[in-house]
């Protein structure tokens, strides 16, 4: 097959995606950030990814990928175009906003009408049939992506199950497409309706978002009760109804994707019975609240915040409950520090950002951190923190 795939967006979703069909298919990359399409074209990933980075150094002389930031140049002869453009959640609105993506769909009906448009990003239920209606075309496809950050080409080569949200010609054949390029035998591929497929990554991710609330509230209720958190967990996950995995109590989920996509649900739900889907989201706050008061009863004077990330590794903090705990913290009127080598700088009101990792572990009275690494362990003694298992997985 001779197809050119461009992706549009260039994070997580958009690089995984580029290095798995590089390989076998001619791929074009675009984003309108220069330095990521800049060092993309210098073998440097805009994403931290061990695996991912690995792959794109070592394939290199394999892969057939390019990146740009003029999108008619990307677009231009594509068989598909995949949209991995972010779709924030919007408060107000209680939906993803999808402007980018309209914008991005706008031009390339009017510049290539021969190409079928994959929407990668997540998107409220009913957003894409709502495109095709507007743009008169069955040609735009809903297909969600199951990704960690940190992992995400290695998810993709490895996917639990394909979702294409069309039954049409142009589906199978980027159903086919995605077949070709996995390095694994019989995933299941899963033809449904656009609203169905839209579906399925909501409520995916809100499972896996009332899966933390529920390991997160067993470890309160241990806590309050002197009971062992991990003897109850190792207990309960032995059943392989339950399994052993996405167990690690936290200070609340958080990163990018559960959130907002939970969120969204809830709102979508409406009128309709919802008692349960509510709770993750009051489960999830109350969390933090109670621990802020457990925090604040030793009267720390200064207390030390140890990394925003939500997960070891990724580098990346985006929507991490970390922020809600200094939040809750700061109207406490208390001193905070955050010491954390991945960012510059920090806008965060009532914390104060600090470089020195001895001045950090020194002048706070408390060190609260969401993982527990080597570096932080040796200060035990001021340590607070509901890592059991030093795992996300």
């Amino acid at each position: 097959m001779n197809n050119k795939i461009s992706i549009i967006g260039m994070g997580y979703v958009g690089c995984a995606n580029g290095l798995m069909f590089s390989k076998k298919f001619n791929v074009s990359m675009m984003d309108i950030d220069q330095k990521k399409v800049r060092d993309f074209n210098n073998n440097k990933l805009p994403i931290h990814d061990t695996f991912a980075q690995q792959y794109f150094e070592n394939e290199n002389d394999n892969l057939n990928i390019h990146a740009t930031t003029d999108l008619l140049e990307s677009i231009n002869e594509s068989s598909f175009v995949l949209l991995c453009l972010p779709t924030n959640f919007d408060k107000s609105s209680n939906q993803f906003d999808t402007t980018a993506i309209e914008k991005t769909v706008n031009t390339i009906i009017s510049e290539n009408q021969d190409t079928t448009i994959i929407i990668k990003s997540t998107v409220n239920i009913g957003y894409t049939a709502s495109l095709q209606k507007k743009f008169s075309t069955s040609r735009i496809i809903f297909s969600p992506e199951f990704l960690r950050e940190g992992h995400a080409l290695e998810d993709n080569f490895f996917p639990s199950r394909i979702i294409i949200g069309d039954e049409n010609p142009n589906s199978k054949l980027f159903g086919e497409l995605l077949l070709s390029v996995i390095h694994v035998d019989d995933v299941p591929v899963l033809y449904m309706q656009s609203t169905a497929a839209e579906s399925v990554k909501l409520f995916s991710n809100t499972y896996l978002a009332m899966r933390v609330a529920f390991f997160n509230e067993l470890d309160s209720f241990c806590f309050d009760n002197n009971i062992d958190t991990k003897n109850v967990i190792d207990g309960v996950s032995a059943d392989k109804r339950i399994g052993n995995f996405y167990n690690n109590p936290s200070f609340g989920f958080g990163g990018y994707c559960l959130p907002k996509d939970s969120k969204q649900l809830l709102h979508r739900f409406g009128d309709t019975h919802h008692n349960l889907i509510k709770a993750i989201q009051d489960s999830n706050l109350a969390r933090i609240n109670s621990f802020t008061d457990i925090i604040m009863s030793s009267s720390p004077n200064i207390i030390g915040i140890y990394k925003l990330e939500m997960k070891e590794g990724i580098n990346n903090s985006r929507g991490s409950s970390m922020y809600k705990i200094i939040e809750s913290l700061s109207s406490k009127k208390v001193k905070i520090l955050v010491y954390d080598p991945t960012i510059q700088e920090l806008d965060i009101v009532g914390a104060n950002l600090i470089q020195s990792f001895n001045d950090f572990a020194s002048q706070s009275d408390i060190i609260i951190t969401n993982r527990l690494d080597e570096k932080i362990k040796v200060f035990s003694n001021k340590i607070f923190t509901r890592d059991v298992f030093s795992s996300d997985e």
